[in-house]
């Protein structure tokens, strides 16, 4: 079930990137992303469609806790349907830094490979930029390893032109 869901999302995003123009209306964006984890974000366009992104992320629990840091080139494409909304994908390296709080005090860190793919929009007459994204994340080390899932979120960004 979930390989068929995956590959109806590729096939659906093949179709959308046949547009190549960017109707992106800013430079770079500082905000935050809450999800899976709660990140602190910032976004530099290096040209009218190609963006880098960079996140510090928190995750706490009684028993565990996480520090994230990532950082990603991401391909934006306009969808037509809305002025200022866009499409992306990309990809990134992230390392997690982890600490339990068990019996004993246990401390170890992950490296990830993390794919994007999400929907950006920036509002016309406010300098406010609004995404939502997955963000799978492969661990090649550290505590977990495989794929995790669950990674991504709803960002809030306030841009500058």
């Amino acid at each position: 079930m979930k390989t068929g869901s995956l590959f109806i999302l590729v096939v659906g995003f093949s179709i959308l990137s046949i547009t190549n123009t960017v109707a992106q209306n800013y430079k770079t964006a500082v905000g935050a992303r809450i999800g899976y984890p709660l990140t602190l974000s910032g976004k530099y366009f290096i040209n009218e469609s190609i963006a880098l992104e960079g996140n510090l992320g928190l995750r706490a629990f009684s028993e565990y806790s996480w520090i994230a840091l990532s950082a990603a080139g991401l391909k934006h494409k306009p969808l037509d349907v809305i002025d200022g909304l866009n499409w992306y994908y990309g990809a990134g390296l992230s390392v997690y830094f982890w600490r339990f709080e068990t019996i004993s005090t246990f401390s170890s860190s992950s490296l990830g490979l993390q794919g994007y793919v999400g929907l950006d929009y920036t509002f016309k007459k406010t300098p406010i930029n609004i995404t939502l994204d997955w963000t799978p994340t492969f661990f090649i080390n550290g505590y977990t390893s495989g794929l995790g899932t669950r990674f991504g979120g709803l960002g809030i960004r306030y841009t500058l032109n």
